[in-house]
């Protein structure tokens, strides 16, 4: 059986590193491997990232746009109390019903009821949010409020 200890790698294998700045036939030795002289001979040589020889860098040429996107925002579709009343009396306001009658173009993330105008008939609305305003006059009109997750 084969010891831990006994193990080694194949010849050839491993080479040795170059030791730059010694003598004795390396080829690294007197300049190190930097040429002679110049920005690139000195210690802490380069340039900073997105430096071009003195033409102005790309993120100098692009616009700045100011602001901040935020990628978790949720859009929802908006639909006010009043415009319900174009539906029949009791009917279960979805948003599949308003998508349907083109009430609502599309349903984004989800279906909110805001409180603008006035409420004449008793539904039962389903919807992902309602202000508390919308959900006052739906109550006060007889009808029914659920929040859909």
């Amino acid at each position: 059986m084969v010891k831990l200890s006994e193990l080694s790698p194949p010849d050839g294998a491993v080479k040795d590193r170059i030791r730059i700045g010694r003598g004795h036939g390396s080829g690294k030795g007197k300049t190190s491997g930097r040429g002679i002289k110049g920005q690139g001979s000195r210690s802490g040589d380069g340039v900073m990232p997105g430096f071009e020889g003195g033409q102005t860098p790309l993120q100098r040429r692009l616009p700045h746009l100011p602001g901040f996107k935020n990628r978790f925002k949720k859009v929802y579709a908006i639909v006010n109390v009043g415009t319900l009343n174009q539906l029949e009396e009791g009917t279960v306001v979805t948003p599949e019903l308003l998508l349907e009658r083109g009430i609502i173009k599309d349903l984004y993330d989800g279906l909110k009821i805001l409180g603008g105008g006035s409420l004449e008939k008793s539904l039962t609305v389903r919807a992902h949010k309602f202000s508390g305003q919308a959900k006052e006059k739906i109550t006060s009109s007889g009808g029914n409020v659920e929040v859909i997750s």
